[in-house]
């Protein structure tokens, strides 16, 4: 029988380069003229994953969202991951968004992932959504590789990164 090969689709941003990303934002925000006197503030939930802008108003907050993403992309975190919230009204006029960051991959657009590999007609491709992966497995590697490429083609919503490979 043949040897069988596979690889796994996932998505996440690294969590330090966050991190990293939000502490340059904020000393750039400190230290530009047009924030001087604001309270413009971005703080970071590791836990959750989630960043929460916080500006005196909606012309600030995108500046303060255009900075955040500028670090972000110089940190190499995938934008394509941000689950962008709406800007909402805060206390004493002030306005607040909430900035989601997508690790894994929900159960809806791995779905949409492995319909878009069956629907490519791949012969002896087979994939499978495990937790928050998907799994794709076949004995030749060159459609494997296809596959990957096909998948790179495609948008779905989020950063795809293709690892584990055998």
């Amino acid at each position: 029988m043949a040897q069988s090969s596979s690889f796994d689709i996932t998505t996440g941003a690294d969590l330090q380069e966050v991190d990293n990303a939000v502490n340059q934002a904020t000393k750039e925000v400190a230290q530009r003229y047009d924030f001087k006197g604001t309270h413009c503030t971005i703080t970071f939930d590791r836990a959750v994953p989630e960043l929460r802008l916080e500006a005196d108003d909606a012309f600030r907050m995108k500046a303060l969202f255009d900075v955040l993403q500028g670090r972000l992309i110089k940190r190499g975190v995938p934008v394509k991951n941000l689950q962008v919230g709406d800007v909402e009204p805060a206390a004493g006029s002030r306005v607040r968004r909430t900035i989601g960051i997508a690790q894994g991959i929900a159960t809806d657009t791995a779905r949409e992932i492995v319909k878009a590999i069956k629907a490519h007609g791949f012969k002896k491709v087979q994939a499978q959504i495990q937790g928050d992966q998907v799994r794709v497995t076949s004995p030749s590697k060159d459609e494997l590789q296809a596959v990957m490429q096909a998948l790179r083609a495609a948008d779905f919503g989020i950063e795809l990164t293709f690892g584990n490979y055998r």
